[in-house]
């Protein structure tokens, strides 16, 4: 088995499949998006040096920046301690998000209580 075979078998795929993406910026470490990969998907992503998804709602793969010139050159890329997420550290080029705001997470404020220590 080859070193990036390997390194694909370590992830704990869900029983679709799948694997969530947690995408940051790899400099200031802002949370970007979240997106799916499958063991092909990682693989491209991990030997291209650019950031490769499967789209569940398409049902096919897609580099990040093909048609909208966003790319996400990989930096980084790590694996939770359970082996079912991964964290792409990335240089992101223009919006990441699809509706072209620089992260999907810069929307809805879910108005959650600040919590204490105690």
């Amino acid at each position: 088995m080859s070193d990036i075979e390997e390194r694909i078998a370590q992830v704990a795929f869900s029983a679709d499949g799948l694997a969530p993406v947690i995408v940051q910026q790899w400099d200031t470490r802002e949370v970007l998006m979240l997106a799916w990969v499958d063991a092909e998907a990682l693989r491209r992503t991990l030997t291209s040096g650019r950031a490769v998804y499967w789209s569940r709602s398409r049902q096919e793969y897609w580099r990040k920046g093909d048609t909208s010139g966003h790319i996400q050159v990989v930096r980084e890329a790590r694996l939770d301690c359970d082996g079912d997420a991964i964290l792409l550290l990335v240089e992101q080029t223009g919006p990441a998000c699809h509706t072209g705001t620089r992260t999907c997470f810069d929307t809805t404020d879910l108005d959650a209580v600040v919590g204490t220590d105690s």
